[in-house]
């Protein structure tokens, strides 16, 4: 199970919630970049980003809650990051954005509402390297997982190993123990968690604590 870990609510300041998490032992760090239109809370731009980001020795993973995420995009890709992230629900060309990320070797990620049937998704499951299941309301950090989510997951296993699809499945919201076992047992590869990390002194300690879980 990879860990990665947003910075989007936590305890102390952003730029030192940033290195902490470089220097844990978090497999990825994860940007949340809210527009204020596609949720309600707007943070950072695609310079706030880059600026954060810049010498971070983690691989990095951009989540795009934004109408139109190829205007971000196309900054971003100063960074390198390993995946981009953007919503199925967004106003985006989605083809032209899977294509961009190709010629430039970001892995593909799509991420998709609660209340968004996967269905909605079968013209890109053999494209995409990541599957995203919001597992809370997307926008706030701090909220509580959906267990009525763990069905999603299990189909989108399902479908994964029945078809030899290769993407990777991540949920977003609400990660505790708990809610992490129960992820690993529906068929996640990655959890991202934020304030149940960030909102501790020992990062690496919270960590630790999902990977045992997750074995």
């Amino acid at each position: 199970m990879k860990i990665s870990v947003s910075y989007l609510s936590s305890i102390f300041d952003k730029k030192s919630t940033i290195n902490l998490i470089d220097n844990s032992s978090a497999d990825l760090i994860h940007s949340d970049v809210m527009d204020g239109k596609f949720v309600p809370k707007r943070n950072f731009s695609a310079e706030d980003v880059i600026d954060d980001l810049s010498g971070i020795t983690k691989p990095i993973e951009i989540h795009l809650m934004t109408f139109e995420p190829e205007k971000y995009i196309e900054r971003l890709l100063y960074l390198k990051p390993k995946r981009i992230i953007f919503h199925l629900e967004s106003n985006a060309n989605i083809d032209s954005i899977l294509k961009m990320l190709e010629e430039n070797n970001i892995e593909k990620g799509i991420a998709i509402k609660p209340s968004t049937d996967i269905t909605y998704l079968e013209d890109y499951f053999e494209r995409l390297d990541f599957i995203l299941v919001m597992t809370v309301e997307p926008g706030a950090g701090g909220q509580r997982f959906m267990f009525d989510m763990e069905e999603k997951i299990e189909d989108l296993n399902d479908l994964r190993y029945n078809n030899n699809y290769k993407y990777k499945i991540g949920v977003d919201g609400g990660i505790n123990e708990y809610s992490a076992l129960k992820c690993k047992k529906a068929g996640v590869d990655e959890l991202i968690a934020g304030s149940y990390i960030c909102h501790d002194e020992n990062f690496d300690e919270k960590i630790n604590n999902l990977r045992k879980i997750c074995k």
